[in-house]
């Protein structure tokens, strides 16, 4: 009798754990044993335009770094939409203080900013102050610069970006094997006349000058 009292007296604490571990295995929360879980569920996906980072994916279209600028002299048509009541089309062109001219707005600059970069800038003008809701299009006529003289393609080029007179004459289809490479000729739309050494140019960009809407490039014949 003693030596039974003895072993269930030793046996007593592991009953305890046992019945411990029980009662706490019993009460615990779902959520907890999927926290602990050896398989979580895979996290939600990801919709719309959040990267993680708190900001929007940047825009692919590009256009804006590259596209064609506005210039003196440049055709610019402005279309409005959106408005209970029509309003016409307004075609205007770039005067020499760099502007067009609008309805109630007045003055706005166009010289050097893109198609999209002067919609907004109308847009913003316009709404909320005379306007709720307008949607604003700004578009350019097509326009050309010029390539003459010795050049394996000479013709006018469609504008389509920042482009300078070594670039432009490639666009060309390049020099002739007669080009006086030294002493092209660019005819500003304005009368200025620059003379580019095209080979020094093409191992020192700064003077490579750009050309605009409108000016000519004259490749001369070489004197033998």
């Amino acid at each position: 009798m003693k030596l039974f009292w003895t072993l269930s007296r030793a046996k007593w604490p592991v009953w305890g754990l046992l019945l411990a571990g029980f009662i706490l295995g019993g009460c615990s929360s779902p959520s907890e044993s999927i926290l602990f879980s050896d398989n979580p569920a895979p996290p939600p996906a990801v919709t719309g335009t959040d990267t993680g980072t708190g900001t929007a994916p940047a825009d692919t279209n590009s256009g804006d770094l590259t596209a064609a600028r506005f210039h003196l002299g440049d055709s610019v048509t402005v279309d409005f939409s959106g408005t209970a009541t029509p309003i016409p089309e307004i075609v205007q062109t770039v005067t020499e203080d760099g502007t067009i001219t609008l309805p109630y707005i007045g003055a706005v600059r166009a010289v050097g900013m893109t198609s999209g970069e002067l919609q907004k800038e109308i847009h913003d003008l316009y709404v909320p102050k005379y306007y709720v809701r307008l949607t604003i299009t700004v578009s350019g006529q097509l326009r050309f610069f010029y390539v003459g003289g010795e050049v394996k393609l000479p013709n006018r080029q469609q504008y389509a970006g920042e482009i300078t007179v070594t670039k432009a004459i490639q666009a060309a289809g390049d020099f002739t094997d007669f080009a006086n490479q030294k002493k092209v000729k660019l005819i500003r739309h304005n009368g200025e006349v620059i003379t580019v050494n095209c080979i020094k140019a093409l191992k020192d960009p700064t003077l490579d000058p750009p050309v605009y809407p409108g000016d000519q490039i004259q490749v001369p014949r070489r004197i033998f």
